[in-house]
């Protein structure tokens, strides 16, 4: 409890749960790659909540708990909502949703409480304006206060009415969701191009809807249900009565919403769907509990966050039961061994679940997973499905425990484990499914960048013995390329123009792209900075390689083990043979121009990619940072900037626009 705390142990645990929280809010809203569940968010949330509440003398404007929702992406222009769209409070258990009652019957003496109870879909909340009866903007929910334009996206959903029969001027908000089947077959072509798949359908959703091309979002088939309305910037007299004007006015609101006339049967609608949510075509993760009086939600109010009239009540993580058919190897690029469990097939929230990993050895061993068992998988929050337990008293005698293999499946070479790991590793640096992972990683966009390399491409490669190494990329010819499946000339033309360009790359993606274990994008920056040339690092001592802040006694031996490799000395001296840039021109011979300048960047450049700005202004002496502060020079402002415009202008903050930058950089 955070009264046991002392207050430096508090403010401690403040910092980390901020910056926990932040980290996972990042991987969410913009990345669209949710690293943990809702519910294991929502718990870091409460428990930084309550800290501050204990703590007030550590509460700063800047905490995620003072903000209401996501922040604006940019690309698209920021529109200011003519009411907050503030989030929802959340709950678990029936005696936090009594409590929640309980607290309104307090604020409401004496009066009768009925609320709508509304299955709560898991997609992208909207707010869409129609003026003289038409279809007119609309935007995401953004930071609550101010969200995205997304007009022409939104347009392209079908069951939205792009006229409606009433002249005033109308707001309505929704919702935003992808159907099972446009989730399942847009995944699928990702797959088959060799992007990475949509975590699930709200990511999905969030991804279709901040597409620049309209034409795209229109090939993605997404859906909206609709549940407020103002006419006028006014709601009707209650939320049963907004429902029934906008499927008067032709809008789609969901079939399920239900008028309740006490507690009790609020509870009896949220178990009803708790056992029926499977039977949807869409995602719902609760169900969200609105007073229905206008009148009584205008008395009840809200806090800085969310409305004091509504809670959202939600389902417990998604779970089944099924059994595992067998327990197959996949080795990595860095040589890692994980097992994975092949699955009988099982629904968990509208996806088929067939194959889990089980991460190592060691965590098989803790959970006693045989071949055969019966096991409660989980999807929670709907990120990578894991086994929460073995039902071993379904076990019939005929389950059997895996033998760990001796030597790498792929290629029978020796396997180590390093001292305090739990990851065994194949040796052999030319084992094919190493090499393959290795060759996707080289190509991938932060490191070489070589755009259209994805997996199916790369397994053709490999298949038809184009290519057995990193280096053989760079030997590939047109003639070869036309022949495979699937790759016109036009293909293999833009292909050969990618690789072709990849030997330009600075050399701390060079470095990235050689896939050192322990050595990430930020570190491999440092080693370029440090030794400006490859064959320096790759000599490099421990003592020389720990100068840095970054490398310990652990990293430095995983980069002078991966030098020490003949197959790594070989991979090397073919990519210089191939012309790679190994080297960077020394900072003292080379210009400098922006040394000691802090640039930030916004809106969409039409000359270069936001990562090839950022590499040239450091190439050039200068630092980039993500947000704009009184410590920030210039800010780089592209189309459709976002809120760093006008932070910074309220900060005094000079902005220069493209062709600007073009210039002091020395491209124009």
């Amino acid at each position: 409890m955070p009264q046991k705390l002392s207050k430096d142990k508090a403010k401690k645990r403040i910092i980390e749960l901020r910056k926990e929280i932040l980290y996972h809010e990042k991987k969410y809203y913009v990345d669209n790659d949710p690293q943990i569940s809702d519910y294991e968010f929502d718990q870091l949330m409460a428990e930084l909540k309550r800290l501050e509440e204990a703590f007030p003398e550590f509460l700063t404007p800047d905490s995620p708990t003072q903000r209401v929702g996501e922040k604006p992406v940019e690309g698209f222009s920021t529109i200011e909502h003519r009411h907050p769209m503030l989030s929802i409070e959340n709950c678990y258990k029936v005696e936090e949703l009594i409590e929640f009652d309980q607290r309104l019957r307090r604020l409401l003496p004496g009066e009768k409480i009925d609320y709508v109870a509304e299955l709560k879909i898991d997609g992208l909340s909207m707010s869409i304006t129609y003026l003289d009866g038409s279809y007119h903007q609309a935007v995401t929910r953004g930071d609550g206060f101010r969200g995205d334009e997304v007009t022409a996206q939104v347009k392209t959903i079908r069951s939205l009415p792009l006229t409606i029969a009433i002249k005033d001027e109308v707001e309505v908000r929704g919702e935003v969701y992808l159907p099972y089947e446009s989730f399942k077959k847009i995944n699928q072509e990702r797959k088959n191009k060799g992007e990475p798949l949509f975590a699930n359908p709200r990511n999905a959703a969030a991804g279709s809807i901040r597409l620049l091309d309209p034409r795209e979002v229109a090939a993605r088939n997404l859906d909206i249900f609709l549940y407020y309305i103002f006419i006028n910037g006014k709601e009707q007299p209650s939320q049963w009565e907004n429902l029934q004007m906008l499927k008067k006015l032709g809008f789609k609101t969901n079939p399920a919403s239900r008028l309740c006339h006490s507690l009790e049967e609020v509870i009896d609608y949220y178990k009803e769907w708790t056992a029926k949510r499977d039977t949807l075509n869409y995602d719902v993760d609760g169900v969200v509990v609105k007073v229905n009086s206008t009148r009584q939600r205008e008395l009840l109010g809200a806090t800085a966050k969310s409305p004091r009239w509504a809670i959202s009540f939600k389902f417990p993580a998604r779970q089944a039961t099924t059994r595992i058919r067998d327990i197959v190897i996949q080795v990595g690029r860095t040589g890692a061994l994980t097992p994975v469990a092949i699955l009988e097939p099982v629904q968990i929230s509208g996806t088929t679940i067939s194959r889990c990993t089980l991460h190592n050895e060691e965590e098989i061993k803790r959970k006693d997973i045989r071949i055969g068992d019966y096991v409660l998988l989980e999807r929670s929050g709907d990120v990578i499905p894991h086994i929460v337990s073995v039902m071993k008293e379904r076990r019939t005698g005929k389950e059997k425990m895996l033998n760990w293999p001796k030597t790498c499946p792929v290629c029978n070479s020796a396997i180590f484990k390093e001292e305090g790991e739990a990851i065994s590793r194949c040796v052999n640096p030319s084992c094919p499914a190493r090499i393959r992972e290795s060759i996707l990683h080289f190509a991938s966009r932060r490191a070489m960048n070589i755009e259209g390399l994805g997996e199916a491409l790369v397994d053709q490669l490999l298949t038809s013995g184009l290519i057995k190494q990193i280096p053989d990329l760079y030997n590939l010819k047109f003639n070869d390329l036309v022949k495979l499946e699937r790759m016109g000339p036009k293909s293999a033309r833009n292909l050969l123009d990618q690789i072709e360009e990849s030997k330009t790359r600075e050399l701390s993606r060079l470095i990235y792209a050689l896939g050192i274990r322990n050595v990430g994008e930020k570190l491999a920056q440092a080693l370029a900075r440090k030794f400006m040339d490859l064959e320096k690092l790759a000599a490099a001592s421990e003592e020389e390689l720990m100068s840095l802040e970054d490398v310990g006694p652990k990293v430095a031996k995983s980069i002078i083990f991966f030098f020490a490799q003949p197959e790594n000395k070989k991979l090397i001296a073919r990519l210089k043979a191939a012309g790679l840039k190994l080297r960077e021109e020394p900072e003292k011979l080379r210009p400098q121009p922006l040394k000691g300048l802090t640039f930030v960047l916004t809106g969409t450049l039409s000359s270069m990619t936001r990562d090839e700005a950022k590499a040239k202004i450091e190439y050039l002496g200068g630092e980039v940072s993500s947000s704009v502060s009184q410590k920030t020079d210039y800010l780089v402002v592209g189309d459709e900037p976002g809120s760093k415009l006008d932070k910074a202008r309220q900060l005094g903050v000079k902005t220069i626009n493209e062709t600007e930058f073009l210039k002091l950089i020395g491209l124009a």
